[in-house]
Order: C-alpha cells, then structure tokens, then sequence
C-alpha cells in the first residue's frame, strides 16, 4: 500500500509539472498568434504599391500625437532613427531591455525615453 502511495505521488508530481509546462507552451503559443498577426500587418502595408512622399511619412506621427518624436524627425535625425520610430509605431520594443519583442499593454516609457533622446 505505501509503495502505491509512492507512486501515486510520483504520477501527481508529474502530471503538475506537465500541466505547468501546458500552460507556458499555451501561453508563448498566444504570444507568436499575436506577433504573427502584427507581422502580416506590416508585411501587407509594405507590399501595397503606394508613392510615400516626405510630406505624407511626416503626417501618421503627427496625426497620432507623438509630440516627443516629431521634432526629432523633422531635425533630421537619420535613417537608423526613422527605422526605430518605425519599428516601435508597428508596435515592437526598441529599447534595450525588451528589444524585439511585441508591445502588449500600450506605450513603453523605456522606448519613448529612448525615442526622445
């Protein structure tokens, strides 16, 4: 009887660490659903045939009301930066700490913070 304890033990042990391990692959799972539909966003967006001038790439960061990346842009930073802004407005991380990864709740004070320097 107590070697059936045992091993019941064992099973519920491993039963909870594959339940742990379902939920973390359900979860990054989720994680890639949504970063996949962000990249066929972009990837749609930059395939359409359309003739950007200067004036009509300047208009989107305006118009969303990013105050702290406008000036930056209009001083003619470079292209590194217009690629970062980019990046961060089709909403990934550009900062050091998450770098890649895909926004989830809203604005990232580290990437703004970045942004404006």
């Amino acid at each position: 009887m107590d070697e059936l304890e045992s091993h019941l033990g064992k099973v519920y042990a491993e039963f909870g660490d594959l339940k742990l391990k379902f939920k973390e692959l359900l979860e990054e799972n989720q994680r890639l659903r949504i970063e996949n539909q962000q990249l066929r966003k972009v990837l749609k967006r930059e395939t359409e045939p359309v003739a950007v001038t200067q004036e009509a790439a300047e208009e989107p960061a305006a118009a969303k009301g990013d105050a702290e990346l406008t000036p930056a842009a209009n001083a003619g930073v470079g292209e590194g930066y217009d690629n970062l802004a980019r990046l961060y407005h089709e909403g990934f991380h550009i900062c050091n700490v998450y770098y890649g990864h895909l926004r989830m709740e809203g604005d990232c004070l580290f990437c703004l913070s970045f942004l404006s320097k």
